[in-house]
Parts: C-alpha cells; structure tokens; sequence
C-alpha cells in the first residue's frame, strides 16, 4: 500500500491528476495488513477482516500527512451487488448450472460442482477446486490485457 510503487502513491497521483479516483477490493483481500482472528461464521467459515475499512483509514491518514484535502467514502456493497436484478446472461447461466446439478444429483454423485471448461458444462469435483489456489501470473499476456483494459497500473 505504502511507498513509490504502492497504491496511496497511485491514489495521490490519480487525484491531482484527474480529481477523483475509485477503488474496488474482493472480500478477503489484504488479510496480512489486518489483525488476525480465529471468528467463524454459522457454516463454520472463516470471517474476513474489513480490508475495505482498513483502506478508506490507511487513505485518509496517507493524504491528511501528504496536505491533499480529500473525501473518502466506504460503500460496502456486499447487499447492493446480491440485490440487483439478474440480466437474462445471468437466469440462462444459473438455470443451466442448477439443471445440470441436478442431473448430477439424479445420476448419483455427490462432492461435484458445476462449471464451464472450455465452452461445455462440466462436472469438477469439489476437492480437486479448492486443493490449490487459483493464481494469475503477474507477467502473463492475460493479467496485462486487463490491465490495460481499465487503465491500472502495474505494480509489480
């Protein structure tokens, strides 16, 4: 987050340059800037730290000591994102996911998820998708296209 290649320095940049700036960060993000807990939810999943509050704080206390007047806001939209109206791409998508983990059902397995590989509808089972995580390579043509797509930048 900090020094000349961190994201405060590309904020202050974004902010003298263009007058405002947008940051969006995953649920879980961040985990090793933000004190550790052992909380669990109802399922018995691991709660997150708010990296999104430790962000706007970092933010506020970056630009209070730099003498950039800004105004931080925190939208956690976790309730807006899973309240909005599905497009007719997202009924098609899970009408077919749920069809499909059906017919897995009724054909008798269990411990498999549905997804797409390579444009067919594929069942994977669930220990081999969360064995390992899923890692993009910071040097691949891929992570660059997107990068350039919404115009961030590379602080690698």
């Amino acid at each position: 987050m900090h020094g000349p290649h961190g994201i405060l320095h590309h904020l202050k940049y974004l902010i003298q340059t263009k007058g405002s700036a947008v940051v969006c960060v995953a649920e879980g993000a961040g985990q090793n800037l933000l004190q550790k807990t052992n909380a669990t939810d109802a399922s018995g999943n691991v709660v997150f730290g708010d990296i999104g509050v430790h962000i706007q704080q970092e933010t506020k206390k970056y630009f209070k000591q730099a003498g950039v007047p800004v105004d931080v806001k925190y939208i956690d939209p976790t309730y807006m994102i899973r309240a909005c109206r599905a497009n007719a791409s997202d009924g098609i998508l899970c009408a077919v996911l749920g069809q499909n983990a059906v017919h897995g059902a009724f054909a008798g397995y269990s411990g498999i998820t549905v997804g797409t590989c390579n444009t067919h509808y594929v069942y994977l089972p669930i220990p081999e998708v969360i064995s390992h995580p899923r890692l993009i390579d910071p040097n691949s043509r891929m992570w660059h296209r997107c990068l350039t797509s919404t115009g961030q930048p590379d602080f690698v």
